[in-house]
């Protein structure tokens, strides 16, 4: 499951949003249908985890944690305690707590973006502070991939 885009979107007084279609499109091809929405861990923003990758993720976190460590279980407790399941409306609509929308800076206009197996929701006024500057991505991604030992 892969959500490519970058796309503006409104909401309502209320928090609903409308998912956009095209990740609409990759949930139904992969038989999902509920979401999990949480703030993200180090970027003002929310993080929408399709069900399965969500459960992937309390996996893998689980394996890693202690039980009987009483700081890993807090971080535990506190990583799930602040999610929570959103299902989408016959038309595609869904409801961001306003808890939320005051957690990620948001109030009508955002931006979803599709990040691999996540789509994360911006307020659309802070919307480019995930991203590298233009100048400098080039020369990043090519470190990155180990270009540079290769020359």
């Amino acid at each position: 499951m892969r959500f490519l885009g970058n796309i503006e979107a409104k909401a309502d007084t209320k928090g609903r949003a409308f998912l956009p279609a095209v990740f609409r499109k990759v949930l139904q091809a992969s038989g999902e249908e509920n979401l999990v929405l949480r703030k993200d861990v180090f970027e003002s923003c929310l993080v929408l985890y399709p069900e399965c990758v969500w459960n992937e993720q309390l996996d893998l976190l689980r394996q890693r944690l202690n039980r009987w460590d009483r700081m890993q279980w807090q971080i535990f407790r506190q990583f799930v305690s602040d999610a929570e399941v959103v299902t989408l409306d016959a038309n595609g609509r869904f409801l961001i707590p306003k808890r939320y929308l005051k957690l990620a800076g948001i109030e009508q206009e955002l931006k979803f973006i599709g990040v691999d197996d996540t789509i994360e929701i911006w307020s659309k006024d802070n919307s480019e502070a995930p991203f590298v500057e233009p100048a400098d991505f080039d020369n990043a991604l090519q470190t990155l991939m180990g270009l540079d030992e290769d020359r």
